[in-house]
């Protein structure tokens, strides 16, 4: 049976056991329905083969030989990842437009006896939907800011804030970094894509009636930009200011950056970037830092030489209104303290 997504809320309602993207390898990799497993009725290099001879050639020889390819690959998912579904199994599967390979698929598991749901226009469909959440229509939430200077705890606080109860998006965590220059994360980014899909579910399953969260940034996380809807959400937004002592701030950083710092040639690869900034002398003295393991010595002098600064003059051209949060310690208590002071004064 085709369902119809009217809303990226409905993936929720759905009431299937599992999603299947049944894409070649690097379609899923761009993109793919939230929580969906791979599993291709063609691979890479087959689906271009059947394009090359559907364009050139023959359509017959090419439904023909995707007709064969994709028996062999369904049987081997049968026998392979599949081999453990029972029969009260139901999935929801989709291709790309919701057609050949989908339904070849759908029509082998249907015969088995699994009940199976397909998607309607496929992943164009919901791609459609998440263009709409996130490029056309305005968001329907108040967004508040998570704001501060470099180390003031924003993404830790961010996590404080829904363990109270509160509506956040971490688009750090979204966007697989960190947000700055010393922010790249192990895996690197997703594609863009696969971001804004990630994104407008989370923002699909909030209370438009309820403040969210979400940490102040540039228009980019990384390399991955912010939708046009939510960044304009994030310029009108009032700003939640942390706090704290550059100390508490250096600790802080040592402790959050701690896979940077273990990766001594990686921190000494990032610090060479900020050269065109402070010049070669001040970064050969961070290296020397970093060479002898004074983490906290070294974030408390990037604070005060490279991030206020700058933070400073971004600040001066916000005119948004800003609530101040003082922390006087960036740790478990003092984030959960100050959580639950922020979600009395702003609310759930």
């Amino acid at each position: 049976m085709a369902v119809e997504l009217a809303s990226l809320a409905d993936l929720d309602r759905l009431g299937v056991d599992e999603i299947v993207d049944v894409r070649s390898p690097a379609e899923y990799a761009e993109d793919h329905l939230p929580g969906a497993v791979n599993l291709p009725v063609l691979t890479d290099a087959e689906r271009a083969r059947v394009g090359t001879i559907y364009v050139q050639q023959d359509r017959f020889l090419a439904r023909k030989l995707g007709a064969a390819l994709v028996a062999r690959n369904a049987a081997a998912h049968l026998e392979g990842p599949l081999a453990d579904r029972d029969g009260g199994w139901r999935p929801l599967v989709y291709c790309w437009r919701g057609g050949q390979r989908s339904g070849s698929f759908a029509s082998i598991l249907e015969q088995i006896g699994w009940r199976v749901e397909l998607l309607q226009g496929g992943y164009r469909s919901f791609r459609r939907l998440v263009v709409r959440a996130l490029y056309d229509d305005p968001l329907p939430f108040r967004v508040v800011l998570v704001d501060g200077m470099t180390g003031t705890g924003k993404t830790g606080m961010l996590a404080h804030l829904a363990q109270a109860g509160a509506q956040v998006v971490d688009l750090e965590a979204l966007a697989a970094h960190r947000g700055s220059v010393f922010g790249a994360m192990p895996g690197g980014q997703p594609p863009q894509k696969l971001f804004e899909s990630r994104l407008a579910m989370q923002l699909a399953r909030l209370d438009p009636a309820r403040p969210v969260f979400v940490e102040a940034e540039s228009a980019k996380v990384g390399a991955r930009s912010l939708p046009p809807s939510l960044w304009a959400a994030m310029k009108r937004a009032a700003h939640l200011r942390l706090e704290a002592p550059v100390a508490e701030r250096a600790a802080y950083l040592a402790r959050a950056y701690a896979d940077l710092t273990a990766d001594r040639a990686a921190l000494a690869r990032v610090l060479e970037k900020l050269v065109p900034y402070h010049g070669r002398a001040q970064v050969e003295a961070w290296q020397a830092l970093a060479a002898q393991g004074a983490f906290a010595t070294l974030a408390g002098e990037l604070i005060e030489a490279h991030y206020d600064p700058r933070y400073a003059k971004s600040a001066a051209r916000r005119g948004a209104p800003v609530t101040v949060e003082r922390l006087d310690r960036l740790d478990a208590e003092g984030f959960a303290q100050a959580a639950r002071r922020i979600v009395e004064t702003v609310g759930r």
